[in-house]
């Protein structure tokens, strides 16, 4: 009987670490991604790199390149922005601004974060890169230098194209999904309900499309998207106990099963998985050796703290692996890469970061070396013998 209920008890705990530690965990959805914002790791994916129409999504670019731009001082939130007539023009989900109206740019990217306001993402364009066609290059150009490899825009906006192909993924959602939450102004902006801006002549009300901020905890933004072919899209995020994540859905049938999805896989990471500072800035590496410098063993210090996310229960099979430089050669200067810290678990790496030289080290003179090859292989010799 007690050998029965063991045996109970081991298949009911290994169900319960399955369902906790999400092995089994999955959504019935057509492309999903869940990622730790700070470093990047990848905690579920379903067909991330599938190409898909990303709907208001899109939109995250065109926020990203203007905080940039902001950031570097090009335009400020407060400088207006004249409104064209093609802004004007723009159909779906927008706050009618009108033609030859001016409008401070910070409103606009309100405008944008809260509402999805398409003439707003037009204005912007055009406030940034004079036309709208040069605003779409820099859209393009800025998503290869973030590693969107299965992107191309076709407009600020995300609204359908007769012409050309607009797509990207889940996982390139995610990209600039990080470095758009690097700005704490749009997590602000995108955490409000309801607001409005005073536009010429009257006020426009924003009425926030992502309903989560709401009803999740820890939820501050960031984009929804829907059309017809895209189906309801969400790029999500929520910050608990210091670890950000960023989910991305794309292609659920209803807004209902996105906010549902979004939440379940928000719920998986918080719940199934931890963050740790692993190596602290300065964490020291002993006996690294320089066999040509005057110093032949040295130390390396840690370039900066390296967080690494993992599952609960698994800390003990992270192990932390060094991999110096082939053939490290002196001379060496203080501070420069000589090697890594790797953070792995079970033959993956979770993380790594740079180890940087803690002095530096002259190269030792050519009779220095000499010698320095004789003894070596006079004390081979002799261990030969001696075995």
């Amino acid at each position: 009987m007690k050998k029965a209920l063991l045996v109970i008890l081991l298949i009911l705990y290994s169900f319960l670490t399955v369902a906790i530690y999400g092995q089994d965990f999955d959504l019935d959805i057509r492309a999903a991604i869940l990622v730790e914002s700070e470093t990047g790791q990848v905690l579920y994916e379903k067909n991330s790199a599938e190409p898909l129409p990303p709907a208001s999504i899109t939109k995250i670019m065109t926020l990203l390149i203007a905080m940039e731009e902001v950031e570097k001082g090009n335009i400020a939130l407060e400088d207006e922005v004249t409104i064209s007539k093609y802004a004007e023009s723009m159909g779906g989900s927008q706050i009618y601004l009108a033609a030859g109206t001016r409008v401070p740019f910070g409103d606009l990217l309100k405008a944008i974060t809260i509402a999805s306001a398409n003439d707003a993402s037009v204005a912007v364009a055009e406030a940034i890169a004079g036309t709208y066609s040069n605003f779409i290059n820099i859209m393009n150009r800025r998503a290869q230098e973030l590693g969107m490899k299965n992107t191309h825009f076709e407009n600020s906006t995300g609204l359908p194209v007769e012409y050309g192909e607009h797509y990207t993924t889940a996982y390139d959602i995610a990209l600039m999904s990080r470095e758009l939450v690097k700005y704490d102004q749009v997590l602000e902006w995108a955490s409000i309900w309801v607001d409005y801006v005073q536009l010429p002549g009257r006020e426009a009300m924003l009425v926030n499309t992502n309903k989560m901020i709401n009803s999740y905890p820890g939820m501050d933004g960031l984009k929804t998207g829907h059309t017809q072919e895209a189906g309801y899209c969400l790029s999500a995020t929520a910050e608990r106990n210091g670890m950000r994540l960023i989910s991305v859905v794309l292609g659920a049938e209803t807004e209902k099963e996105r906010e549902e999805l979004t939440a379940r896989l928000l719920d998986y990471g918080f719940n199934a998985f931890v963050k740790e500072l692993m190596l602290t800035k300065g964490d020291q590496v002993h006996n690294v050796e320089v066999p040509d410098g005057k110093k032949t063993i040295t130390t390396a210090e840690v370039a900066e703290d390296l967080y690494v996310v993992y599952k609960k229960g698994t800390k003990g099979s992270i192990k932390k692996e060094v991999v110096l430089q082939e053939d490290l050669k002196a001379p060496i200067e203080k501070g420069e890469v000589i090697g890594q810290e790797l953070i792995v678990q079970d033959g993956e790496v979770l993380g790594q970061v740079d180890l940087l030289a803690s002095e530096s080290i002259e190269k030792a003179g050519f009779f220095t070396r000499l010698w320095r090859a004789f003894t070596n292989w006079l004390g081979q010799l002799i261990k030969g013998i001696l075995d």
